[in-house]
């Protein structure tokens, strides 16, 4: 199973020192985070719908081998409740194309007060247009009603994942329902955000209990033995080849470190950074250049 873990977002004033070199300037805080890390949750999407030269900027900023997901508008999901969003859907497609081949999925996190009666009605209404866009989509649900096979077929049969949360008071059950698995370590609202640079909860017994769930989901597998099977017992069979990992500062009080602390537990090495990574990057960097990248 290949593994992308990172972060929700990368904008942090509060990561300058403890992750971010301090002589840092926030225009290279991207293009720094991607030396570390391999992937990141785009969370400004959320509130605001990017334009395209912000996005087309992710793209030019990032490695070849950078991932991101992308939450969808809270005009749709949390505003108008999946209702009535056509404008606003071609919108959020238009400017997020240019990101399609560094996109690993969109993520659609609905609201707590929508209940499954209400969001697979307006989930229904959308599939036509998801259908066509060519991304994979995740659906974060945060009412328990969704916690039944009613939701876990529907998201199985239309291909669509749903997101394993560690939130306040919701805990997702490890149910796959397509062929990639989406892990979100949010936590509750309790840690400010000037103590985001360092770890204030030690959350790594849960992260266990989440690795567990991982492992215990079939990896792809081929041949005829297999065909039929089903992953976790529910609806139609679905190879998992795929875990997006992403920590929020909210969950332990530093999202990088909560992200490595990850990485250790599922066997993967550490990432590092500061000063030292800086001046790594620099170095390398500088003997990739060119005569032409010094010509006006």
């Amino acid at each position: 199973m290949q593994h992308y873990i990172g972060c929700t977002g990368w904008s942090y004033t509060s990561w300058k020192g403890p992750f971010y070199p301090s002589n840092l300037e926030n225009a290279k805080w991207l293009n720094y985070y991607s030396q570390i890390f391999d992937y990141v949750e785009i969370d400004s999407s959320f509130y605001r719908t990017p334009n395209v030269v912000m996005v087309k900027n992710w793209f030019k900023r990032t490695p070849e081998n950078f991932r991101f997901t992308a939450k969808f508008p809270k005009v749709i999901t949390h505003d108008k409740r999946l209702k009535n969003v056509d404008r606003e859907l071609e919108l959020f497609f238009q400017v997020i194309d240019p990101l399609k081949s560094k996109t690993l999925a969109l993520l659609i996190q609905l609201p707590p007060s929508l209940t499954i009666s209400q969001g697979l009605e307006g989930l229904r209404q959308l599939l036509p247009t998801l259908d066509n866009t060519g991304f994979r989509y995740a659906v974060e649900v945060r009412h328990n009603s969704w916690f039944q096979d009613l939701a876990y077929n529907f998201f199985t049969d239309n291909n669509i994942c749903m997101v394993w949360s560690q939130l306040a008071n919701i805990r997702t059950p490890p149910i796959a329902t397509t062929d990639f698995l989406y892990i979100r370590f949010i936590g509750d609202r309790s840690i400010q955000e000037r103590d985001f640079g360092s770890i204030q909860k030690d959350r790594i017994s849960e992260m266990r209990k989440w690795a567990r769930n991982l492992k215990a989901v079939p990896k792809r597998e081929t041949g005829a033995e297999e065909e039929g099977k089903a992953i976790m017992g529910r609806g139609k069979k679905n190879n998992i080849n795929l875990a997006i990992v992403a920590a929020n500062n909210h969950y332990a009080g530093f999202g990088p470190a909560t992200a490595n602390l990850f990485r250790g537990v599922v066997g993967l090495p550490q990432a590092n950074w500061g000063e030292n990574k800086l001046n790594l990057i620099r170095e390398r960097d500088l003997k990739q250049s060119t005569l032409s990248d010094f010509i006006d």
